[in-house]
């Protein structure tokens, strides 16, 4: 995902409330400008993560458990042209997120070489293992916990965290079904209007 954008380090953003859609219902791709969706295995915690500091274990047991998801992606800037200023700017390009309805504790889940097929309209549209996440999603979410402990921030329990896509980003548009099957986790499906 980072060579696709053309952004060589990791960055974050905000998942706010109406961000979130509910599984197979409507989404009206009126709502985002130019649209994509990315498969990523979502973490939900069950306790607050405060770095810096934080390490792998410590990540691992603040994770309450695992749910397939699509971020929805959009960009301000036309044709995706973005740099890292331009994806912080727009809140890491992120504009929506669907979860799946199937809880895995993280001891189920493969984190590193759990497979994921990304399908649109029924159509393979692109592979790719939670490896691609910075050689795993937990890496991710130490990431995160220690740059935003940095700053006095924690995540806290209950929140939902995006470590990264598995694959490159997919553009969907009225009409397009997408669905992420990820080995262990399940799927997860979002359809446009």
């Amino acid at each position: 995902m980072q060579r696709q954008m053309g952004v060589h380090q990791p960055d974050f953003g905000h998942l706010l409330d109406d961000m979130f859609w509910l599984e197979h219902q409507p989404i009206p791709a009126t709502q985002f400008l130019q649209p994509r969706a990315e498969p990523e295995m979502a973490f939900v915690l069950n306790r607050a993560l405060r770095g810096p500091g934080v390490t792998a274990a410590e990540a691992a047991a603040a994770v309450d458990f695992v749910l397939p998801a699509l971020e929805l992606i959009d960009s301000r800037i036309r044709d995706w042209r973005i740099g890292l200023v331009d994806t912080i700017a727009d809140n890491a390009s992120s504009g929506g997120v669907v979860l799946g309805s199937t809880p895995v504790p993280l001891a189920a889940a493969d984190l590193r070489l759990g497979g994921c097929n990304l399908y649109r309209n029924a159509v393979l549209a692109g592979t790719g293992a939670g490896g691609a996440v910075l050689g795993s999603p937990l890496s991710s979410l130490v990431w995160l916990a220690n740059t935003l402990g940095a700053q006095g921030i924690a995540l806290d329990a209950g929140h939902v965290v995006l470590p990264g896509s598995i694959t490159a980003a997919i553009p969907v548009q009225a009409g397009d079904t997408v669905t992420a099957v990820f080995a262990g986790l399940g799927s997860v499906t979002a359809r446009f209007t």
